[in-house]
């Protein structure tokens, strides 16, 4: 057995196989687990996936949102144990594997058309 096969034995069992399948132009709400002091909630963060990268264990997306004028970016790790969940709640209807031209629009340009021959699931 050599270095790569043990990597991907101990990456496997922190894969998590409850994910949606989530494309670029999605709105997604992402479940953050925050520990505030002693205690932990569970807090939503939606907005709209505009890049995915990596495969695997270290796969991630980053989701744009509009917060009182202005554009905020998360980058979550999908596997990660703080990401609780994701829903989808719609999705998008693009043409580019990168959507980093909607950080120069503002308002009703950012806007993505949905599209519905894929399930939310």
């Amino acid at each position: 057995m050599n270095a790569e096969e043990i990597i991907r034995s101990i990456e496997a069992e922190h894969l998590k196989d409850k994910l949606p399948t989530i494309h670029v132009g999605d709105r997604v709400r992402v479940g953050v687990k925050i520990q505030e002091g002693g205690k932990e909630r569970v807090q939503p963060y939606e907005g709209t996936v505009i890049a995915k990268r990596n495969g695997g264990i270290s796969e991630t997306i980053t989701v744009r949102k509009i917060f009182q004028g202005v554009g905020v970016e998360r980058v979550f790790l999908l596997h990660s144990p703080r990401v609780v969940n994701i829903k989808i709640l719609r999705r998008g209807k693009v043409r580019r594997a990168k959507l980093y031209y909607l950080r120069d629009r503002v308002g009703k340009a950012t806007r993505i058309k949905q599209r519905f021959d894929r399930s939310l699931d």
